[in-house]
Order: structure tokens, then C-alpha cells, then sequence
């Protein structure tokens, strides 16, 4: 069974940093896409980042660029968004996509989901 789990989360003050890890198992890592999306309670799920296979093409929601970065390392199975200058309305439960196509990463209509970490930002 395919899996993707998430961790990192936690709870940090304004201004801090956290990195989220992403763990794809049962796929061959180096042939996905990844990305990075988030919901906050009461709001849709959006767009974070997403990371092509081999990392050469990146995007990133505006609203996060400038303070995020997403990486990965396909020796380890593993996508990485690293975030800085965090804000409490970073605040949302954060879930790893994984999908062969890059644009389905980016539209949110991955193969494949995780079941998100929680990062709670205080101000």
C-alpha cells in the first residue's frame, strides 16, 4: 500500500521556523512530483509548493514565497519544506501530494495524499 507520511509539525511562536518532512513509500520516489499544501479550519485546502522529480522546476503559492522552500532528497524517500518567518495565519494542518505529473501536483489533484501534520503558529 502506497504511503506518504508527514512529519514536522508542531507549535511555534511568530517569526519562528519549523521543517516538515514527507516520507513516500511502495513508489519510486525519484519518478513523482511532491508538493506541499495546507488547511486552516473553516477554509478549502491550498496550494503550498510543489517539486518536480528532479527538483528542477519549483512553485510556489504567493502567499508563502520568499519564506518557504521545498526540496528533496530522492536518496531518502523524502520531500522537505523547510519554513521561515512563519505567521499565525500559517496555522493549518500540512499535507504531502505525490503524483507522476506536475501539473496535477500543483492543480491539488494528486494520486496520492498523506494525512497532514498540524502547524499551529502563535502570535
Amino acid at each position: 500500500q502506497v504511503r506518504l507520511v508527514e512529519s514536522g509539525g508542531g507549535l511555534v511562536q511568530a517569526g519562528g521556523s519549523l521543517r516538515l518532512s514527507c516520507t513516500l513509500s511502495r513508489l519510486t520516489f525519484s519518478n513523482y512530483a511532491m508538493g506541499w499544501f495546507r488547511q486552516a479550519p473553516g477554509k478549502d485546502r491550498e496550494f503550498v509548493a510543489v517539486i518536480s522529480w528532479s527538483g528542477g522546476s519549483i512553485d510556489y503559492a504567493d502567499s508563502v514565497k520568499g519564506r518557504f522552500t521545498i526540496s528533496r532528497d530522492n536518496a531518502k524517500n523524502t520531500v522537505y519544506l523547510q519554513m521561515n518567518s512563519l505567521k499565525p495565519e500559517d496555522t493549518a494542518v500540512y499535507y504531502c501530494a505525490a503524483d507522476l505529473k506536475f501539473r496535477a501536483v500543483r492543480s491539488g489533484t494528486s494520486d496520492y495524499w498523506g494525512q497532514g501534520t498540524q502547524v499551529t503558529v502563535s502570535s
